[in-house]
């Protein structure tokens, strides 16, 4: 996904949460309900979560400097594995404690009508949202016959599938709030309220988890997609000049920027100006199939 796709998606969630989230406190204060009080906090970790994500993706556009030769394009997966670690300590660990002193100190909810007008409300704008971030993430995908939570699951953007997996959790979020207002309201107890604060929080949390492993992963260092990998070596191999050829080796540096390092073995019979050539010849050829192949490194040398 570009940067831009990326950013419409950020933007537009940012909008829908900072609007959402002003209407959650509010319909919170009116109505006394935990659960609206916790998707309140859930939009205001979304807001920050949000901006984190902008930041990264600025920081990770810097161009290489002798302090950073490769430049920074890493900074996007530290910034989304620390979207990952908010969502849980602040979303998830605030939502569940919220619940717990529900259920301490119950307090019967007031104005229903004020909370389900709110959540309604909530549902319409992070619908619209999650349809934006869902229409740039499938702009960029070149597989149609994909699906959605398989190509999230491929992605190496986590500006692109955390918005949508934020906007997912949102909308499955109001669901439960929803539900928690409703129960409580026709039983006049306010342990259903609760209870809903507290399943939000497990909700987040078990998002939270799933978006670590995946941002660890992309973090640590994760390769190229094994087609990505296959085509390269199909390249080198077909080249004329080449007799034999390592796998690839892939670094993904940020979404669109790849390193790669190849160890060729060249024919025998080959001048130092003509494997000069060859190497030239191979590298233009990667990229014109490749355009996120940054930076290649060749050696050549005997393969075992």
């Amino acid at each position: 996904m570009s940067t831009g796709s990326s950013k419409t998606s950020i933007y537009a969630a940012m909008a829908a949460n900072v609007a959402i989230g002003i209407a959650k406190f509010v319909g919170a204060y009116i109505s006394g309900s935990s659960a609206m009080l916790s998707e309140g906090i859930h939009s205001v970790v979304d807001s920050v979560n949000e901006v984190l994500l902008l930041y990264g993706l600025k920081q990770s556009e810097a161009e290489p400097s002798e302090d950073y030769p490769l430049g920074r394009a890493q900074e996007l997966y530290f910034w989304s594995l620390m979207v990952a670690v908010l969502i849980f300590a602040l979303g998830g660990g605030i939502s569940i404690f919220q619940g717990v002193r529900s259920l301490q100190f119950p307090e019967a909810a007031s104005d229903p009508l004020v909370s389900y007008g709110v959540l309604i409300a909530a549902a319409v704008f992070e619908g619209a949202a999650l349809t934006v971030s869902i229409r740039e993430f499938n702009k960029q995908q070149t597989d149609p016959d994909i699906g959605l939570w398989k190509a999230i699951g491929k992605s190496k953007d986590p500006s692109a599938f955390i918005v949508i997996v934020e906007d997912t959790a949102a909308l499955m979020g109001l669901v439960i709030a929803f539900g928690g207002v409703w129960l409580s309201e026709h039983t006049g107890n306010p342990f259903y309220d609760a209870i809903a604060s507290i399943s939000i929080g497990l909700l987040l949390t078990v998002v939270s988890i799933a978006l670590v492993a995946k941002t660890k992963g992309l973090l640590v260092g994760q390769s190229a997609s094994p087609e990505t990998r296959e085509s390269i070596n199909n390249l080198v191999l077909s080249d004329e000049a080449v007799s034999d050829s390592d796998s690839p080796i892939t670094l993904h540096l940020g979404p669109q920027d790849v390193m790669l390092a190849l160890n060729i073995e060249f024919k025998d019979e080959l001048s130092a100006d003509q494997i000069e050539a060859a190497v030239r010849r191979i590298e233009k050829n990667i990229r014109s199939s490749h355009d996120d192949v940054k930076r290649i490194f060749i050696e050549a040398a005997s393969v075992d």
